[in-house]
């Protein structure tokens, strides 16, 4: 056979048009170490969502919406009624009637049948019971290869690979048998030797082999690049962080190269009218040329009633005349403090402020403000501690001596060794035999949850006293004076904090705790890159502390009286527990405001224990405080706990206003609360940073659940059960093989009965003038796509009724 040579009836401008087209459209994934909610259609919200989601229906047969019967038991218990139902029809346009949609929904709705490749068609002649399908072969042995090429932390032996993604995977195939004698087709490694040794030859290959245009070439791509999209996403993600750091990184690239190429392999070259070219050719003409299937306009039609019917109970609650209330005096306030905007706060701030006005909470994005990685002192491992969208600019550590940092590294390598023992071949056949019972029954203690806790990954190495007295700190690059003001202020300013300050002001971070758990991360703070947020309070309150920071703040118009003293905490998700940092530096003068805070905090852990206790499967305990917090710390400590919280589970919306507008509503732990007071933001600067930053992130932590809910198989992890770490910290596979799986697994949206997510897209309420936040939605062209294409809804707060944002108008909601 001659050797492959790229020559192709599509300009090489148009294939590289069309593989950026393609690889840009792939959001990233975080490691599992840093793992934060995205939007996984997070390029493609530049287009309607009702458009994006008819093409992933046609091109990997993705849904973007529920199953038909999902809408009709949310119609039969009554949470979908005629009104929202007829709202929905109006709003889109849509060719159902009531009764037609009922009678369609009833009947349920065809599964879409996506876009095929070549190596489908193969796969149609194959006896599938007695040999693998060569789809899942060839995701097998991308992701196999991938595992290995990306890992640098798990694996002992490792392969030197070279920089070239695509250049290393054809010199492994090519020495690798087993796919050849596995599928029954010889000759695989000789083809591979001759595809093209540049990546970006192989997309102009398919484009000649298979007979493309420019437009079906970028359509063949797309669909190659979503049978990986786990991957892609891990590249994707490689980009992300090059970008953040000013350069650029194309392994996405070279990982569709790899997808098209097994494709070109896998074609005999056989053009007759029975061949596989043939029938693919008629079968992808015939589903391109597919118009939009009706069962795809009935689920539109269904989740945006679905939608309305949260957005109208909670319009009537901001509308009611107990909700509207009164701003607070400042003066009469003798607590306040700022908790996370995440909707787990939402829960612990109304049992914390208990219905007294002398009490007042308020919310801001959890890192608060800080551009900071951080590195555990005695340690290289840096994390970031601030959202992914932001790279940092300032590094902390620990204010530690040299000795304890000595103390640590010596038990961290001790660690190492016994756990490189622990993973050797040999010790498989030994470890337990050697040990003895003790090691059985510590093997038993965690997977009952009846061992005591393990410290914290962040307290790894040292004693508790040791970890107590630490201290986060810039090390460099060092932060002057004016700095820290800048800093503080920019805080201040976001939580609309320049006057009214009470005696005592709590700066709460938060995290999660659960031993045994793969995505633990995704339950610590989004805003802090996946960590908890006790690093960025500390500094914070620090700072904030400092006299001659205040003298500073108070010139540039925050005025902080002497009286005032910052408190640093840190909320555990998990168990509503509050732990305080710090407090040895509290003056005598405020002792009786730090007991009050400590019972009030108590009493808040045990409300907001008691409200989460039913949906934990624990109701029975919900008015039996010790054994609630006994088994709440259990499931911390259980290795087979598959569900240790609910994390964001059922978010829905996201309120930025003075918390007086929500305080007496119940939000179910479904909202995200920003504080914001428009009075105070007179240029709509703070505004432009909520609604560039903060709405962005509850943006994706609310697709991240959409998505991971309505289609689990794409892009959700799967079955917790089955998970395997990929590469250390990369992602996870669910069993040994097939993609890397993103999004969150099944059990972190289902409870084994009933779904505990609702996928609705995020419906913000902004206090604010029209003309400020119309400024806004004009210099912010990725915020007027999310809004003009339907991915968040905008509501307006402040006039005699709510306000929608529909069609570049306001109107009544």
């Amino acid at each position: 056979m001659t050797a492959m040579t790229p020559i192709s009836n599509v300009g090489a401008d148009a294939v590289r048009q069309a593989v950026e087209g393609v690889c840009r459209r792939v959001a990233p994934a975080w490691p599992l170490d840093r793992l934060i909610a995205v939007n996984p259609l997070w390029h493609h919200t530049d287009r309607p969502f009702h458009r994006v989601a008819e093409d992933l229906s046609r091109l990997a047969g993705s849904s973007m919406y529920m199953p038909p019967d999902y809408y009709y038991d949310a119609w039969l218990q009554g949470n979908i009624r005629r009104e929202h139902l007829r709202r929905a029809i109006e709003e889109t346009g849509s060719p159902y009637t009531e009764f037609s949609a009922l009678s369609a929904l009833k009947s349920g709705a065809a599964v879409s049948e996506p876009q095929v490749l070549p190596s489908d068609i193969l796969d149609t002649r194959r006896d599938l019971a007695r040999s693998p399908a060569w789809r899942e072969t060839i995701a097998q042995q991308i992701s196999q290869f991938a595992a290995s090429f990306f890992d640098r932390t798990q694996a002992d032996w490792r392969h030197a690979y070279g920089d070239c993604f695509y250049t290393e995977w054809r010199r492994a195939l090519q020495a690798d048998p087993s796919i050849e004698w596995l599928m029954g087709m010889s000759g695989l490694r000789e083809r591979a030797g001759q595809l093209p040794d540049a990546p970006m030859d192989l997309p102009a290959l398919a484009a000649q082999t298979f007979a493309l245009d420019a437009e079906a070439l970028e359509e063949f791509l797309g669909v190659a690049i979503l049978r990986i999209n786990g991957w892609a996403s891990w590249c994707a993600y490689q980009r992300w962080q090059a970008g953040l750091a000013g350069s650029d990184d194309a392994v996405i690239e070279s990982l569709l190269a790899v997808r098209v190429a097994w494709e070109i392999l896998l074609d005999d070259g056989d053009r007759d009218a029975t061949s596989v070219f043939d029938h693919w050719q008629k079968r992808w003409a015939k589903r391109a040329a597919a118009p939009v299937a009706n069962g795809l306009l009935l689920s539109r039609l269904w989740q945006r009633a679905h939608e309305i019917a949260y957005q109208s109970s909670l319009v009537t609650a901001l509308n009611a005349d107990d909700a509207r209330g009164h701003a607070q005096v400042a003066a009469s306030v003798s607590l306040q403090a700022a908790f996370c905007i995440d909707v787990r706060s939402e829960v612990f701030r109304r049992a914390f402020e208990g219905g007294d006005d002398d009490v007042k909470t308020l919310g801001f994005a959890g890192f608060f403000g800080l551009p900071i990685d951080y590195t555990p002192v005695g340690t290289q491992a840096t994390r970031p501690q601030l959202p992914g969208l932001l790279a940092p600019a300032l590094h902390a550590t620990d204010n530690a001596p040299e000795s304890l940092a000595q103390r640590r590294q010596v038990r961290l390598r001790g660690k190492r060794v016994w756990r490189g023992f622990e993973r050797s071949a040999l010790s498989g056949f030994s470890l337990v035999e050697s040990l003895g019972l003790t090691y059985g029954a510590r093997l038993i203690g965690r997977a009952l949850g009846a061992l005591p806790p393990e410290a914290p990954p962040a307290h790894a190495g040292l004693t508790s006293k040791e970890a107590h007295e630490l201290a986060p700190c810039i090390s460099e690059p060092s932060i002057s004076l004016d700095a820290r003001a800048d800093l503080a202020e920019g805080a201040l300013r976001g939580m609309g904090m320049t006057h009214g300050f009470a005696r005592l002001f709590l700066i709460a971070g938060h995290g999660s705790s659960s031993d045994n758990n793969a995505h633990a991360a995704g339950l610590d703070c989004g805003a802090c890159g996946g960590q908890t947020g006790e690093v960025n309070a500390r500094l914070l309150v620090r700072w904030l502390n400092d006299f001659a920071v205040r003298d500073l703040l108070e010139v540039r118009g925050v005025v902080i009286p002497e009286r005032c003293i910052f408190i640093a905490a840190l909320h555990d998700t998990t168990t509503d527990e509050v732990t305080l940092f710090d407090t040895a530096k509290v003056p005598a003068s405020h002792c009786d405001d730090l007991a009050r805070l400590r019972r009030r905090l108590n009493r808040a852990t045990l409300r907001a224990r008691a409200e989460r206790a039913p949906r934990l499967g624990l109701k029975h305990l919900e008015n039996s405080p010790r054994a609630l917090a006994r088994s709440l710390r259990k499931r911390t400590r259980n290795w087979a706990e598959t569900r240790p919280e609910w994390g964001l589970a059922n978010n829905a919306a996201m309120i930025v206003a003075p918390r007086w507008r929500s305080r007496n509503i119940c939000l179910d732990g479904r909202v995200f609360l920003h504080e914001y007071s428009p009075g105070r933001d007179p240029e709509g600067e703070v505004l432009t940073q909520i609604m560039t930053a903060p709405m962005v992130v509850a943006h994706w932590i609310n697709m991240q659940y959409f998505m991971s809910t309505v289609d689990n198989l794409h892009f959700g992890a799967g079955n917790k059960l089955l998970h395997n770490v990929v590469g250390g910290r990369i992602g996870v596979f669910e069993g040994n093989t097939g993609d890397l799986r993103i999004g969150l697994p099944l059990q972190s949206l289902h409870d084994g009965e009933q779904w505990q997510h609702e996928p609705l897209r995020l419906s913000v309420f902004i206090d604010a003038p029209r003309a400020r936040i119309e400024a806004v939605l004009a210099a912010q062209p990725q915020v007027r796509s999310l809004i003009a294409n339907d991915w968040v809804y905008l509501f307006r707060l402040g006039g005699e009724v709510v306000e929608a944002w529909r069609n570049g108008e306001w109107d009544a909601a």
